[in-house]
C-alpha cells in the first residue's frame, strides 16, 4: 500500500454519499458521510440533549438528519434550527435515512469493532522499548 503525503491526502475526495428513498416525503433524500467538523457538532448538539434517560430517538436523528443530508452539490439541507420541524416528522419516515447516516458515518453499537477489524497496523510485534524480554 502507498504511503500517502499531506498533499494527497487533503486532496482525496472522502465524502460518500447514498440516496434513500423517503415514499412519505415522496422523493428521495442524499445522505453522505459527514466531516469532522460536522461530527464534532452533531456530537455537541447530541451531549447537549443528553439527560438521565438519554437521548430522545426523535432529536437523536434529526441531529444527525441535520448533519447528514445534503442537496445534489453536497450543501447540507438544514440548520440546527430545523431540528423540531424534523422532530416533527413521521418516526418512520426518519428511521431509513437515519440508518444510511449512521452506518456510512460508522456510528453505532459495532461502529468501533468494524473500525478495528477493517484497520491494518503496521506497528510490530516489539514494543521498540528496548526493554529486554523477560
Amino acid at each position: 500500500m502507498t504511503l500517502l503525503s499531506k498533499s494527497a491526502i487533503l486532496a482525496a475526495a472522502d465524502l460518500k454519499h447514498e440516496d434513500v428513498p423517503v415514499p412519505a416525503w415522496g422523493g428521495t433524500v442524499r445522505i453522505r458521510t459527514m466531516t469532522g467538523t460536522e461530527r464534532d457538532e452533531f456530537r455537541a448538539s447530541i451531549a447537549a440533549a443528553e439527560g438521565e434517560a438519554g437521548v430522545p430517538i426523535g432529536k437523536f436523528s434529526a441531529a444527525l438528519l441535520v448533519a447528514a443530508c445534503v442537496d445534489e452539490s453536497g450543501a447540507r439541507l438544514f440548520t440546527a434550527g430545523d431540528m423540531a420541524a424534523l422532530q416533527a416528522k413521521a418516526a418512520a419516515s426518519l428511521d431509513a435515512p437515519a440508518a444510511v447516516a449512521m452506518r456510512l458515518n460508522g456510528l453505532g453499537a459495532g461502529a468501533v469493532e468494524a473500525a478495528e477489524k477493517n484497520s491494518v497496523s503496521g506497528q510490530s510485534a516489539d514494543s521498540g522499548s528496548g526493554s529486554p524480554k523477560s
